[in-house]
């Protein structure tokens, strides 16, 4: 059953493409789609993935170990609270893939 979600963050469009280069080019095991948009005060992340399980491993294998990499190189010691998911009923995915 698809997890489908959304997330908004108090970060920058610059802060964002470094942590997305630290996690790399290798589509992760189960992400559907992907997307960022700028809204006033930060980002808003929206995704879909085959699983909520393929979703909680691919952010603690991955996104954790970037945010915190890029956030101490940025001088922030203090790691700000985990965004809270906003889970979306799926109805339909429709992608050119």
């Amino acid at each position: 059953m698809p997890y489908a979600f959304y997330y908004d963050v108090p970060g920058t469009e610059e802060l964002y493409r470094r942590i997305k280069a630290e996690i790399g080019d290798e589509p992760p095991k189960g992400q559907v789609l992907h997307l960022v948009v700028k809204q006033d005060g930060g980002l808003r992340h929206l995704n879909v993935w085959e699983s909520r399980q393929d979703w909680e491993r691919h952010r603690q294998e991955r996104i954790g170990p970037a945010v915190g990499k890029v956030l101490a190189a940025a001088g922030i010691t203090e790691r700000p609270p985990e965004p809270v998911e906003q889970q979306l009923d799926v109805l339909d995915i429709w992608t050119s893939a």
